[in-house]
């Protein structure tokens, strides 16, 4: 009985330490700069069952997000980060539209069958007052999601919370019928071909006083980014697009530019988890050979 018990003493000690050791390492990785090892990477290491559900719902192949596609903000202004079930969006209080809104799309997800639900609401998580669907009636914009609703289509709630007006951002009708939406499903058919994708858009002001819109004084941004990391692949691939918010009907490489520009553009750091050397390597080209 006494050598059992020493040996289950000494089996837990060597749990206790293999488990130490990994969490040291987590944390010491994490620490460094949070390259690819997000809080989410160092939650899965040490205890599964404490991911949330609203990870596992943005998640539903079972794989843990790295949160490659969150920018990081170089030149400051007014946000208000929030997480809802299929995206995450900075909200600047001062346009009243998004600074960015960013989501990792997988093949998965494509293949949901939830219906557009068409009904633009504020969004709860902020206060008020509120951007409403008012504010766009008759302004001659289009209500011009950044996270596309096709894109929500594996939860119900996560296509709800797509038609909240901090997802929104007045667009040209055409831009947003034609070309942007040209582009979104660009989008999806590259996460079905490579498992997935990481995207983050929004507007941009050109002007200090933009055009103003509604009740509530809608900003009208001059133009709109989108940039797209294709990671699990060989030769990883990031894209950037820049649009000027007018009407335009053309190929979709005539929008392409470095993921450096759209950066120098707006004032933040995309894909800045992926390790430098390839993050230098891939944001500083614009990529050949992309199937348009």
């Amino acid at each position: 009985m006494a050598k059992k018990r020493k040996k289950q003493a000494g089996g837990g000690l060597k749990g206790f330490i293999l488990l130490a050791a990994i969490i040291i390492g987590a944390l010491y990785l994490y620490q460094n700069d949070g390259k690819i090892f997000s809080s989410e990477t160092i939650r899965t290491l040490t205890d599964k069952a404490s991911v949330t559900e609203n990870t596992k719902a943005k998640a539903p192949d079972g794989r843990y997000s790295l949160q490659l596609e969150i920018p990081k903000t170089i030149r400051q202004r007014d946000e208000t980060i929030i997480t809802h079930t299929g995206y995450t969006v900075s909200y600047n209080h001062h346009y009243k539209t998004p600074n960015w809104v960013a989501w990792e799309l997988t093949r998965q997800e494509t293949t949901g069958e939830e219906g557009r639900t068409n009904q633009f609401l504020p969004d709860p998580s902020l206060p008020e007052p509120r951007v409403e669907t008012s504010d766009y009636t008759h302004s001659g914009y289009d209500r011009g999601h950044m996270a596309p609703a096709a894109d929500m289509k594996w939860s119900k709630q996560a296509m709800k919370e797509s038609f909240y007006m901090s997802n929104i951002c007045p667009q040209n009708r055409k831009l947003n019928r034609d070309d942007w939406g040209d582009l979104e499903e660009k989008c999806r058919e590259w996460a079905k071909k490579y498992g997935r994708v990481y995207i983050a858009c929004g507007p941009i002001y050109d002007k200090a006083s933009p055009k103003r819109i509604g009740k509530h004084q809608v900003a009208v941004p001059d133009r709109f980014f989108k940039v797209v990391l294709i990671y699990n692949r060989k030769n990883p691939i990031a894209m950037g697009f820049l649009f000027e918010n007018k009407a335009h009907h053309q190929h979709l490489k005539n929008y392409m530019v470095k993921v450096d520009q759209v950066e120098e553009e707006t004032g933040l750091d995309f894909f800045s988890k992926v390790p430098d050397e390839v993050e230098n390597r891939i944001e500083s080209i614009v990529p050949e050979g992309i199937a348009f």
